[in-house]
């Protein structure tokens, strides 16, 4: 395994960030750690690449204790920290070599330098200060100087958060790359990302894990594997959709109404007779896989 946690408790004065979660992963995986704001995910990211002690329990990195082992956990981890600090004074092939120098890398330097600047497509930038770059390209050198060790295992918390969509791509291009050779474990909200990077989602809601699956399997886990997609003529109160029987929850995109049941049961029927009642009309209806975003909301709300 590559990363173990066991019975990991967190506690900021009284507040509890992180209640008994447990989890390992494999070697090779590209793992998505979700959760709403304040769920505890980037505490326990801040735990495994030892910035922070946790109250109870034990976490292990590649076999290394965090607490009494933390400087051959941090050989082994490359870690990008959400607020993705940097010097911006620095050239980035300045910057590079500090970071070289805190790790050691010695007669190594030019050649994991030449390396990570390739993989992160840095190449036209690398005479630049980091403060002249776009916020894409600053993300490319957060992810640049995560992987100048060679670390076996990589941290990403947000890794895509304020790029635009071109940038976007081309860092989720850059993950899928990484992934081949390394364990990651990486932190986000948008769903699409999840579904394109990840084999497996945790998540994390008020400290507690919420599900831990394959992403294929996830909808599995939920007790719902469809919504129902209903497009009325005018606007429709949630909370009278919401009435009808076996109604979870309602989703309103653009007019269009993703309604959410409890069980597998085809809603469909009492939809149009609620509709009926309450001279709604009805555009279109029809069935949807449920997305990853509703089964998140789902078992997060």
């Amino acid at each position: 395994m590559s990363i173990i946690a066991d019975s990991v408790t967190k506690l900021y004065g009284k507040q509890k960030a992180l209640d008994n979660v447990s989890f390992s992963v494999n070697k090779g995986e590209i793992v998505g750690l979700l959760g709403p704001n304040g769920a505890g995910k980037s505490t326990m990211m801040k735990i495994i690449t030892c910035y922070l002690p946790q109250n109870k329990g034990k976490v292990s990195v590649c076999g290394y204790d965090t607490e009494n082992q933390s400087m051959e956990v941090r050989k082994r981890v490359g870690y990008l920290p959400e607020n993705n600090p940097l010097y911006l004074d620095m050239y980035v092939r300045e910057f590079l070599k500090f970071i070289a120098g805190i790790h050691k890398l010695g007669a190594n330097t030019k050649e994991r330098i030449r390396d990570v600047v390739d993989k992160a497509g840095l190449g036209p930038e690398i005479h630049k200060k980091i403060g002249e770059l776009s916020k894409g390209y600053r993300q490319r050198v957060g992810l640049a100087q995560a992987l100048l060790h060679s670390p076996e295992v990589l941290i990403l918390d947000e890794p895509t958060s304020g790029l635009d969509p071109n940038q976007i791509v081309d860092i989720r291009d850059l993950i899928k790359e990484i992934g081949k050779e390394k364990t990651v474990l990486l932190s986000t909200h948008i769903m699409q990302e999840v579904e394109i990077l990840c084999d497996r989602v945790i998540i994390i809601n008020e400290g507690v894990i919420a599900a831990d699956s394959p992403t294929s399997e996830l909808k599995d886990i939920s007790d719902t594997k469809k919504v129902v997609i209903v497009e009325f003529q005018k606007h429709v109160d949630t909370d009278e959709i919401k009435s009808i029987e076996g109604v979870q929850d309602v989703i309103v995109n653009d007019n269009i109404y993703n309604i959410i049941p409890e069980t597998n049961a085809d809603l469909r029927p009492e939809i149009f007779k609620t509709a009926s009642s309450k001279n709604w009309v009805i555009l279109s209806i029809g069935y949807e896989e449920l997305k990853l975003e509703d089964i998140f909301r789902k078992l997060t709300s």
